[in-house]
């Protein structure tokens, strides 16, 4: 077996932070985790954790629209996690829309 010399991973070149990249995605529409994640290239649970950095720093502004279940229609609304739920409490359906993020 040959043995093959890992070369140094170079990081992304940013003209802006990533947190900066995330408000400006938030200010222009409204997006679910996984589509900041896919447009900034990280991973989701790296968005979140931005995302409630983000929520700290602009004082509550960060708007989120409750995940909801598409089979009986429950709606999170009191669900204090940025996380969407893996299961609905009233029909046990996993079909369930993620929660959006935008800037107020």
């Amino acid at each position: 077996m040959k043995n093959r010399t890992k070369l140094p991973t170079v990081p992304v070149d940013r003209p802006d932070t990533l947190r900066h990249e995330i408000v400006a995605l938030l200010n222009a529409e409204s997006l679910t985790a996984r589509g900041i994640s896919e447009r900034v290239g990280i991973g989701e649970k790296e968005v979140l954790g931005h995302l409630e950095h983000i929520n700290l720093a602009l004082h509550g502004t960060l708007v989120r629209e409750p995940a909801l279940c598409l089979c009986c229609g429950f709606s999170f609304r009191k669900r204090e996690r940025l996380k969407g739920p893996g299961r609905c409490p009233v029909c046990r359906s996993e079909h369930i829309a993620e929660p959006r993020f935008s800037l107020g």
